[in-house]
């Protein structure tokens, strides 16, 4: 709508500026155009009456159309104008634009030194199978995961075997180690996928330091977004601290059975061997 306002205005304006001209054109249309046969003669009387109310016509009817409309597209016009300013000034005036990319850009700085502190390089393992073992659980690189129950064995030992212990404490040396060996696995997918979202948000602070203010919602969203994923992979961890918890509290209980049963063998043994 506005653009056909925008075109009206414009060929009422171009008609009134060029008035004169059209009536000039008007004029030797008129005389050029065959008139009916009346004789030698040709009624200049009746062409120029019929010139000055068709000069009438544009001055008093269509003119005065013209100034209503250009009238109206002026009103239109500083609504516009009106609201543009509005959006410009107080919407998004671009002072607070640019200090809001000035602080996105002072935060990524931030997340660039949070970056470098989670990079740490904090292997401190000396022997050979420790170190190996060490390297593939800070590797951060989930494709490494295949590569730890070998390195745990090689350095933790492999499950005695029935002949060196009975079968309840193989069982509980096993649940042990399988859920170490689950912690440490799962500590390495965390790594990768918190370098994911690190870089997931280091892209979403650089589009929205250069966002116009029409797509920072949209990047707003996605943050959210990643924020919520950032909390669930905390969930997972938390999770995997409860069952390294939940198995150390069962190898205690475990062991207090083991001692339960043992000092019930030993009871028994010496109460058959005093009654030989």
């Amino acid at each position: 709508m506005l653009e056909i306002l925008r075109f009206v205005k414009g060929l009422t304006n171009c008609v009134w500026t060029h008035r004169a001209k059209i009536l000039v054109l008007i004029l030797v249309m008129t005389m050029v155009v065959p008139q009916p046969a009346k004789g030698q003669f040709i009624d200049v009387a009746a062409i120029v009456s019929a010139i000055g109310a068709i000069n009438t016509a544009i001055t008093n009817v269509i003119g005065a159309g013209l100034r209503d409309i250009s009238g109206a597209l002026g009103a239109v016009n500083g609504v516009l104008n009106a609201i543009q300013n509005f959006f410009q000034n107080t919407i998004y005036p671009p002072d607070a634009i640019n200090r809001a990319r000035g602080v996105v850009g002072a935060v990524q700085g931030f997340y660039n030194v949070i970056r470098g502190l989670v990079n740490l390089n904090v292997a401190s393992a000396t022997l050979a199978n420790p170190r190996q073992l060490e390297a593939v659980l800070l590797s951060r690189n989930a494709g490494n995961i295949g590569q730890v129950p070998n390195r745990y064995t090689t350095v933790y030992q492999p499950i005695p075997p029935a002949t060196d212990a009975p079968a309840p404490m193989r069982d509980l040396i096993d649940m042990t180690d399988a859920t170490a060996q689950a912690a440490l696995k799962k500590a390495i997918a965390i790594d990768a996928a918190a370098d994911q979202l690190m870089d997931a948000s280091d892209q979403l602070a650089a589009e929205l330091a250069v966002a116009a203010p029409g797509t920072a919602p949209m990047i707003e969203a996605q943050s959210a977004a990643m924020l919520v994923k950032a909390h669930a992979l905390t969930q997972s961890a938390t999770a995997e601290l409860f069952r390294i918890r939940a198995i150390d509290m069962a190898n205690t209980g475990a062991a207090l059975k083991f001692n339960a049963s043992h000092a019930s063998d030993t009871r028994r043994d010496l109460t058959n061997m005093f009654m030989k």
